[in-house]
């Protein structure tokens, strides 16, 4: 990695802050195409693409960056040394990570995606962060289709539908070991395409033995770490954005086949439109839209007069 050289994603309002900032500052003007502004200030050079893409190169770029970039234009903390802090971010490995999980309609969605320095470095310039920090649904799908674009076939996801979701909870009864086997699925899956990776982190979500013990031989020779919070490390945020944004596809899905905005979660919102559903369509319709074993589930069916023994087995 180049600590000289660094590149940012600016959106307007920071562009228009980084022009304001250079003209309180002496530096001189330098023509580099396809520019809005390019600068070059002492031991730094400072090029403002049309596309929103800033590159920030040269001696004092670090410098700049702490003292100008960050604190007046990003007003976040955003780069340092991240490869001397945290080495194994940079080194080729894989992250996994799941969407769905708390959200009473639609399926359980967990993706895994591969990483190497240069990808690394790429993912860093396209912004990539942790799907829990982007708000719009549509900046999640646009930068997944951007990462898919980057990483190929280094990427994979595992889509756990509600009826399948709700015949697996009936055997296994246990949500954790349904991660654990979605987990070691996408795990197995990416070693087809990537056979020598030789590390996969995840969130923590349950004890490592249960990953380990869905996993087949192929995804027993890899070396399995969970830690929390592990969606600061790249590759996890990049399956993070990649699973999020197959989840609000399937719901998308779901909403066009039932004529229904699908929300979100598990709010009274849901609920009321859970009736409405059960309502219409009767009470087997959540085994095809929902996970049946949320608490959601018991009121949804008491409010329009049903119970549990009225659901049909989850086959």
């Amino acid at each position: 990695m180049n600590t000289n050289s660094f590149t940012f994603k600016l959106d307007k309002n920071q562009q228009h802050l980084l022009t304001e900032e250079l003209k309180k500052t002496k530096y001189t003007e330098i023509l580099v195409p396809h520019t809005t502004i390019a600068a070059s200030v002492p031991n730094c050079r400072i090029n403002l693409y049309k596309s929103g893409k800033l590159l920030i190169q040269g001696k004092s770029a670090q410098e700049w960056i702490t003292f100008t970039l960050e604190p007046y234009i990003l007003k976040e903390v955003v780069t340092g040394y991240e490869q001397l802090l945290d080495p194994e971010a940079f080194e080729p490995h894989m992250g996994i990570d799941e969407s769905g999980k708390g959200d009473f309609f639609g399926p359980l969605v967990i993706a895994s995606a591969y990483v190497d320095e240069h990808l690394v470095e790429k993912l860093r310039e396209m912004g990539v962060r942790d799907s829990k920090k982007i708000s719009s649904d549509n900046v999640a799908i646009n930068l997944a289709r951007d990462i898919r674009k980057l990483l190929g076939d280094r990427c994979s996801m595992v889509t756990i539908g509600p009826r399948a979701y709700n015949r697996m909870y009936t055997k296994i009864r246990n949500v954790n070991k349904m991660l654990a086997w979605g987990h070691a699925r996408a795990i197995e899956n990416l070693l087809e395409k990537v056979p020598n990776c030789p590390r996969a982190l995840s969130d923590k979500f349950g004890p490592t033995h249960q990953i380990e013990r869905a996993l087949m031989d192929k995804g027993k020779k890899i070396q399995l770490d969970q830690r929390t919070k592990a969606e600061s490390d790249p590759a996890v945020a990049a399956a993070s954005i990649l699973a999020r944004a197959g989840f609000i596809y399937a719901m998308r899905k779901m909403g066009k086949e039932y004529g229904f905005e699908v929300p979100k979660g598990a709010s009274d919102k849901v609920r009321r439109e859970a009736e409405k559903l059960v309502a219409q369509k009767g009470p087997g319709i959540l085994l095809e839209t929902a996970k049946c074993h949320f608490q959601t589930t018991d009121k949804v069916l008491a409010e329009v007069g049903y119970s549990r023994k009225d659901l049909p087995p989850a086959t």
